[in-house]
């Protein structure tokens, strides 16, 4: 399950990012009201989590502007504002559920996949043209990758590579089977080129909250970054 926590309160966002993640979950974040429609759309979470006291722009007008675009997305509301008026106030703009804060985390995460299972995009199949990871997303018809709906620029033996690894993100594939794909019918190519384009490759995905990393005798995986950590 992928859900995107807009909670501008840092402790706060740290702490549930760790939590929803021990519990199973990949989680994408934003700090703030003017880029959280950006990332909502680019990322097209399973869920969304969202506070309403937002700086640049309240989190009621975020839910409202997604909602008009014609987005489906569940919508749990994150507040400390718990009176019935801000309730009826979110629920009227398009949210599916609320929780005032404090809450049980435990709660939480049961309503977050309650919702999920109700939604219509998650009872209808998934699209086949499309794998979201991260902040990356493969497009497989055009073979496209977007890092927050900006296209990045690869080699085509970089694509090939970043493609298959997207397709199954957090997997590991073998650095023969890598080969195979990057270098298709090129005898000649020395097996250690491989590890060129992933050289590179580490280099362009710098920012992006991905990390190629290197398994010994498994292979490369890409993986969610994590804080103090480097592949």
């Amino acid at each position: 399950m992928h859900i995107l926590l807009v909670e501008d309160d840092a402790a706060m966002r740290a702490s549930l990012e760790r939590a929803l993640t021990r519990r199973g979950m990949q989680v994408s974040l934003c700090a703030d009201g003017l880029h959280a429609g950006a990332l909502w759309q680019s990322l097209q979470p399973d869920a969304v989590v969202l506070d309403l006291s937002l700086p640049g722009r309240d989190g009621l007008q975020v839910l409202e502007s997604m909602r008009a675009q014609n987005s489906i997305t569940p919508v749990l509301i994150l507040t400390a504002r718990g009176t019935v008026g801000d309730r009826v106030l979110g629920l009227n703009a398009g949210a599916d559920d609320y929780l005032a804060k404090p809450f049980d985390l435990d709660e939480l995460e049961a309503r977050l996949r309650a919702l999920v299972r109700r939604s219509p995009s998650h009872m209808s199949s998934p699209s086949a043209h499309e794998t979201v990871f991260g902040t990356l997303r493969l497009d497989r018809s055009s073979g496209a990758i977007y890092h927050l709906g900006a296209p990045l620029e690869f080699t085509p033996r970089e694509r090939a590579l970043m493609q298959a690894l997207l397709v199954r993100p957090g997997q590991a594939l073998a650095k023969e089977r890598l080969y195979e794909l990057v270098f298709p019918g090129e005898i000649d190519v020395k097996y250690e080129a491989i590890e060129v384009v992933v050289y590179r490759l580490r280099k362009k995905l710098t920012g992006t909250g991905i990390d190629l990393v290197t398994l010994r005798g498994l292979g490369y995986l890409l993986k969610l970054s994590q804080p103090g950590q480097t592949p």
